[in-house]
């Protein structure tokens, strides 16, 4: 079914400068899509999670206008450059040239900044070099000088890492009661390359089998610290007392072993080892220490010699981004020279930094508006969410003037208060009345509203959606039914399903919180409630919920904490990660009965296409036993693990249960096709013989969770994940999905169903960081349902949340701010979201109120 304006373009209609016409878009779950789409507007596509929006906005529209960008490069360039490849769609014409801007985790390492993604650390550096105070009868510098990522600007002696890595004896042996036999030396490898050196000790007359600490101080340096790499004969097998008759008697050896100190081999590990899990193992025995040259500025002496309104450029990089453009202003604003800081900006310097300060306020000014000046230009990207990176993104596009292109975003709102969302709005307007068009994929009901046109997917998720409801301006969408935009759209204040808050009888207390931006924050949390932090972003929500709250209850209780992470980055360099803090304070009183704290985030749950929905939430184990129990697999003796794509048993020999090869194309992107032995089942002939109730693993594995609900509704045990999972609104993902194709708020949402699945004992403090992120309003409710019930059965749950309609539900709210950065990390309110919402000094307050 699907709705529309009217087909004559009026000259107000959005229509009027032309339009994107899509025919027969099949990505995904698309059906055969037809829909005309304007230029030059705003346009937002809606639709609950798994719709099918972000196969038409990114997996059509913007793959198509990509594929054709790369057309028209040379055939040898088009081999250096990451391709989507062609999308599923009979035709699309009018599409212009096209820029996406999608949510992105673990993006750039720690010399990947703030600065450097939106390009103003150019600009900076060109400051200093132009227009900063150099000492005297020092050369000026280039730009380049200014940069710790260039062999010109770099300290010499720490490279431009600002960190400094050596290895120590305590580093290396950790407990000096083990003897260099019970493997005192933990720098050293394990497995036969230690035993060998061990040996190769036992032939120069070391003794293996005294505890560390008893050796000669010469001999303990030597064996650590020695460059020198003697051989010696080895007699395998033999203990100290035959190695040294042999070694006498000269008797022929099994081989001739090579020593190396355990500085050295943790050294040349970490510097030349291909494997991220080497180099990871051997960078826990490294110690690391601002470098004494720069003190951790990374730069050389003569760049930090350079002062800019009495400020060196690392100095000024570490500012919020609102107190860099306030000083900024003061630059521009000057109409003399100025005698602050010893400052010499006169003659040509002072019009260099007037002109260089003007186009740096230009370029801060959308991110600052966006609510992001707490950050600072030296900021590593790691360590920014998805949200912020796009937001960055988004106020850099601003500045760089393109026109006639289309905008294609990703939830631009996500992690962003109410507070800040009309300066949102105002950037997406800006980018259209520079001549270009916006698409937007958005739950957002205030970003909705503000559209030119609406293209609503729908009716449900997965094979139940891929339809167009509606493509029109907004105010027509109320007259399609089936649409679950459509209530939430045209909802009105009070609608808000609310429940009476229960009662606060006992109380978490925190006291002297210190964290980021938090400095000694005193807070209570209510056991047995619902509790939503609030504030604007920056304010020091993730700072209180996300870390301090779960490191300190962890540690008062003794027990590790029951984490989500799915552990170290498989593509981080160990020592260019940034440093984090641990947190400060400390617990008043008892906890109740919390006897779990588990911190449920949206980092994946996996990081290959070989963890999945199934096997993380543990339904797989489940399905296998019953493939196991079949009377012909109890005939050939196949054990679960024939059922698994990850033994070799099971699995097909050829693509090793990936299930795709990779064609390497010499000047096209890479394909992957569907292995050509198991034509992407994933497993060997033999393995795919076993059926039970008519269904192969492989056809398990293939269909959606909704699906597998009919199929398995006999199964207790199968049913227990199950209907968790379809629950918080994942129906419409298949059981074999790779973790690597789930978005940050699906991830979370598999761990929650995960952890929901067990049995509630009224234990456990939850909490989840912006648990609604990427979700519809219908979605948001279902998972709302869910949380509720966990604090039905006496569980503690904490929640980071920006959405006023689910913040209304809580018990509890505390709101931090009243700023972000500095201006930050205060409670400003605490109380009943009624409470809240009329308190005076809280900017989200009036948004809350506004729900009600």
């Amino acid at each position: 079914m699907m709705k529309s304006g009217s087909s004559v373009a009026s000259a107000a209609d959005p229509r009027a400068n032309g339009t994107v016409r899509v025919r027969g878009a099949r990505e995904h779950n698309l059906k055969n899509v037809d829909v005309d789409i304007p230029r030059d507007a705003l346009v937002v596509f809606t639709g609950i999670s798994g719709s099918g929006k972000s196969s038409l906005a990114f997996g059509t529209l913007y793959a198509e206008a990509q594929r054709r960008y790369f057309e028209s490069v040379a055939p040898y360039a088009r081999r250096l450059i990451e391709q989507v490849g062609a999308p599923d769609v009979g035709s699309i014409d009018g599409l212009p040239p096209a820029v996406a801007l999608q949510q992105q985790r673990n993006v750039g390492n720690a010399r990947s900044s703030v600065g450097s993604v939106t390009t103003i650390s150019s600009l900076v550096r060109m400051l200093y070099s132009r227009a900063g105070s150099y000492p005297p009868d020092q050369p000026m510098l280039y730009a380049e000088d200014f940069s710790p990522n260039t062999v010109q600007g770099a300290c010499p002696t720490c490279h431009g890492l600002g960190r400094v890595y050596d290895v120590t004896e305590q580093s290396l042996v950790p407990d000096d009661s083990l003897t260099i036999r019970e493997r005192a030396i933990a720098g050293w490898p394990g497995a036969w390359h230690g035993q060998n050196l061990r040996d190769v000790l036992v032939s120069l007359g070391y003794d293996v089998d005294k505890p560390w600490r008893d050796l000669p101080k010469k001999q303990r340096d030597w064996i650590l610290f020695t460059d020198e790499q003697p051989t010696a004969p080895v007699y395998a097998g033999f203990t100290p007392k035959e190695t040294r008759a042999a070694i006498k008697e000269g008797m022929e050896p099994s081989y001739q072993g090579t020593f190396t100190g355990a500085k050295r081999y943790v050294l040349h590990t970490f510097a030349n080892s291909k494997s991220t899990k080497m180099k990871a193992r051997v960078a826990q025995f490294m110690t690391g220490g601002d470098c004494p040259a720069c003190g951790g500025k990374r730069l050389k002496p003569e760049a930090l010699s350079v002062n800019f309104e009495g400020l060196d450029i690392s100095e000024l990089t570490r500012l919020p981004l609102s107190e860099l453009a306030d000083l900024l202003k003061r630059v521009t604003s000057e109409t003399r020279p100025s005698a602050r800081h010893g400052s010499d900006l006169r003659g040509e310097k002072r019009v260099a930094a007037r002109r260089l300060a003007a186009e740096l306020l230009e370029r801060l000014k959308p991110i600052v508006d966006l609510g992001l000046g707490y950050l600072s230009l030296d900021r590593a990207t790691p360590t920014l969410s998805s949200g912020e990176l796009q937001r960055l993104r988004l106020a850099s596009q601003l500045s760089s003037r393109l026109f006639g292109v289309v905008y294609v975003l990703d939830e631009p709102s996500a992690g962003l208060h109410p507070a800040d969302g009309d300066a949102l709005l105002v950037i997406l307007q800006g980018l259209k009345d520079s001549g270009n068009s916006v698409f937007v994929v958005e739950h957002a009901m205030d970003v909705v509203r503000a559209a030119d046109w609406l293209v609503d997917i729908g009716p449900a998720a997965g094979e139940a959606g891929g339809e167009v409801l509606y493509s029109g301006p907004p105010a027509g969408l109320a007259d399609v039914e089936a649409s679950a935009t459509r209530r939430y759209l045209f909802a009105q204040a009070g609608t808000v399903v609310r429940r009476e808050p229960r009662r606060q009888r006992e109380w978490l207390r925190l006291e002297g919180v210190t964290r980021n931006n938090l400095r000694g924050l005193d807070v209570a949390f209510p056991f047995a409630c619902l509790t939503a932090v609030t504030g604007v972003s920056g304010s020091g929500k993730s700072s209180l919920v996300s870390q301090a709250l779960p490191e300190l209850v962890a540690g008062h209780l003794g027990r590790p904490l029951d984490d989500s992470d799915a552990g170290p980055d498989d593509d981080a360099d160990p020592l260019l990660a940034p440093t984090s803090e641990t947190a400060e304070g400390h617990i008043v009183g008892g906890l109740g009965n919390v006897r779990r704290v588990v911190r449920v985030d949206q980092k994946p749950i996996g990081r290959t296409p070989r963890s999945n929905v199934a096997t993380y939430s543990g339904l797989f184990d489940h399905v296998r036993k019953l493939f196991a129990d079949t009377p012909k697999a109890r005939q050939r003796r196949y054990g679960v693990g024939r059922f698994s794509f990850n033994v070799a048993q099971g699995r097909c020999p050829t693509c090793e249960g990936e299930g795709f090869v990779t064609v390497e194309l010499l000047f096209l992107p890479s394909v992957y096709a569907p292995c050509s032995t198991c034509h992407g089942s994933r497993y060997n002939a033999a393995t795919l013989e076993i059926e039970w109730n008519g269904r192969d693993i492989a056809q398990v594995l293939a269909s959606s969770i909704d699906e597998a609900c009919d199929f398995f509704a006999q199964e207790a045990s199968v049913m227990r994940s199950l209907t968790v999972l379809r629950d918080v609104g994942l129906g419409y993902l298949r059981l074999g999905q790779p973790a690597t194709e789930l978005s940050g708020g699906e991830a979370q949402r598999v761990k929650l169903a995960t952890e929901l699945q067990r049995a509630q004992r009224g234990d456990t403090l939850y909490i989840l960081d912006e648990p609604t992120a990427g979700l519809h309003p219908a979605d948001t409710d279902r998972l709302m349902r869910h949380l509720q019930g966990l604090v039905d059965a006496g569980n503690t749950v904490v929640i980071v949340e920006h959405d006023m309609r689910v913040v209304a539900q809580t018990d509890w709210v505390i709101d931090l701010g009243p700023g972000a950065g500095d201006d930050g990390g205060r409670i400003v309110a605490a109380g009943t979201p009624a409470d809240v919402a009329g308190t005076r000094d809280s900017r989200t307050a009036a948004y809350l109120a506004a729900v009600f």
